[in-house]
């Protein structure tokens, strides 16, 4: 049950396949298909069986998110969040982004989980401009109802650690 105590938020520099967390969440596409990026990582370090359970869940519309098992990840559970591809701004995408991580943390809900690892959803092929994207990220797990007691945004580079830092340390 969704709880009015925000959740722990940090970031950190590392593999979000690595992360000992209850939930891993896959920037994915509609499809819920294998793609390049964070997606195309935790496809490979979970195993041929995520091809497979993302196949019963799929499709997934930009906005939303499915979950299914961790299989070889140290996470139990892998949320398939899917972002906006970025087009300027002027097609709803801050709207669907938030949507994104307003889904994650509803699925992380669903199956118990306590904590969970986002990448910068939609910032990789998708184009979202990076600090606009951890804007909206830091914004809207901070502020929407879960009872998960950590968030971990795991940042595969420097830039993107420095972006998460300098939001995080303005809330």
């Amino acid at each position: 049950m969704p709880t009015t105590t925000p959740p722990t938020l940090e970031a950190t520099l590392g593999d979000l396949t690595r992360e000992p967390l209850d939930a891993v969440v896959n920037a994915a596409n509609v499809g819920l298909v294998r793609g390049g990026g964070v997606c195309g990582a935790i496809f490979a370090a979970a195993g041929p069986g995520l091809d497979v359970a993302c196949a019963a869940v799929a499709p997934c519309p930009t906005g939303d998110a499915r979950t299914t098992p961790g299989f070889a990840l140290p996470a139990r559970w892998i949320v398939h969040a899917v972002g906006p591809v970025w087009h300027g701004g002027g097609a709803e995408e801050p709207e669907l982004l938030a949507g994104a991580y307003r889904a994650a943390l509803r699925e992380a809900d669903a199956v118990g989980a306590r904590s969970i690892g986002f990448p910068a959803i939609s910032t990789g092929v998708f184009g979202y401009p990076l600090d606009a994207a951890t804007e909206v990220a830091v914004a809207t797990v901070s502020t929407t109802p879960t009872a998960v007691e950590l968030v971990r945004f795991v940042c595969f580079d420097a830039a993107t650690l420095a972006a998460y830092e300098r939001v995080l340390a303005d809330r």
